[in-house]
């Protein structure tokens, strides 16, 4: 399959469509579709004859699942730029969709992860689907919730976000609704439905409100989210001032979600997890911009060191979910090793 059959755009009545076109790879994101989509979008802003901008995955299995993590375990392991260059436009693209001035829809349709996150939650409009499940998984590999995680997960209710980006936890339509991530929930039998009524109407003022208009018609109710039947413990334990706090908590609790919870937060990278605790919490207090710029600076570190390819090793290359963590515990990973990952590039920064 060649680069230009991996994303594929088109134009249908004053729609401009994407899809994200390697099923069999789970849809996801390659250095070049960062920057066909990037330019693409840069193209349709411009068009007076696009009023809109629809994405979506192909198969039925992902919208799309992340980033292409081999080909960044391989290039960085062999001391390339590849990772520079992939993070750094992927990260503009995010910028991009987030500051898009015209709708953007996008139809979280199955798997949407890491990457995929970052080419869905930015945008206006985000749609939930029985198959949709969601997660940032990546603590568990020795990265960090990034492409815009600093940002949006801080936004979530309570202290889900921090949460979910420790702990790499998954969420079905409902809590994913609930959390902020989706906005409404279409079951997946009636997106070709609402594609053809997105395409066939014709724009009169207000694009945003019209869109809003037509999906209307298509949605229910997801049901009750499950997640929040745990919020109260998810609140009090992830509030505390630290992440060996929050674990001592939830070590505490004398619940079976708690313990597990506690081990499941002890079995990733430590430095990840600091790394993780601080970028969230800095990120509630910043712009999108400054969360963009923030992340860059935390990859271009992560990048030189070690947890994110025994980590990327553990869960993807060999598989055998052993990684040995450097440094081993928490108390290893002192507060000036976590601000070393703030300071500012010497060699620019990505704005």
């Amino acid at each position: 399959m060649s680069t230009e059959d991996e994303i594929l755009f088109a134009r249908e009545g004053e729609i401009g469509l994407v899809t994200l076109n390697r099923p069999k790879a789970l849809n996801a994101l390659t250095h070049e579709m960062c920057l066909l989509l990037d330019a693409k979008l840069a193209e349709w802003e411009k068009d007076e004859g696009v009023r809109a901008v629809l994405i979506e995955g192909a198969g039925e299995k992902a919208f799309c699942a992340g980033g292409d993590i081999v080909k960044l375990y391989n290039e960085g392991k062999s001391g390339g730029d590849y990772p520079y260059r992939f993070y750094r436009d992927e990260y503009l693209l995010n910028a991009r969709i987030k500051h898009f001035p015209k709708p953007y829809i996008a139809l979280i349709d199955g798997i949407v992860m890491g990457g995929g996150v970052g080419v869905s939650v930015h945008g206006s409009h985000r749609i939930a689907t029985e198959r949709t499940l969601f997660a940032m998984p990546e603590s568990g590999i020795g990265l960090f919730p990034d492409v815009g995680g600093s940002y949006f997960l801080p936004r979530c209710p309570g202290e889900l976000g921090l949460y979910l980006g420790l702990t790499g936890a998954r969420l079905k339509a409902a809590d994913a609704v609930f959390a902020g991530i989706a906005k409404v929930y279409i079951e997946s039998q009636k997106l070709p439905a609402l594609k053809d009524a997105l395409t066939a109407h014709d724009f009169k003022g207000d694009a945003g409100a019209e869109i809003d208009q037509v999906i209307a018609r298509f949605t229910s109710d997801p049901g009750d989210a499950p997640i929040t039947a745990i919020m109260d413990q998810i609140n009090r334990h992830f509030s505390k001032g630290s992440v060996e706090e929050i674990i001592e908590s939830l070590q505490g609790d004398g619940d079976p979600w708690a313990e597990k919870t506690a081990e499941t937060l002890l079995s990733k990278s430590p430095t990840s997890m600091k790394l993780s605790f601080e970028e969230l919490r800095r990120g509630s207090k910043l712009t999108f911009d400054d969360c963009m710029r923030m992340e860059f600076r935390m990859v271009n570190r992560v990048i030189r060191g070690v947890d994110f390819y025994e980590g990327t090793r553990a869960a993807v290359i060999d598989k055998d979910q052993s990684p040995v963590w450097n440094p081993a515990t928490l108390q290893d990973v002192s507060d000036a090793d976590i601000a070393a990952y703030f300071a500012v590039l010497p060699d620019g920064e990505l704005f």
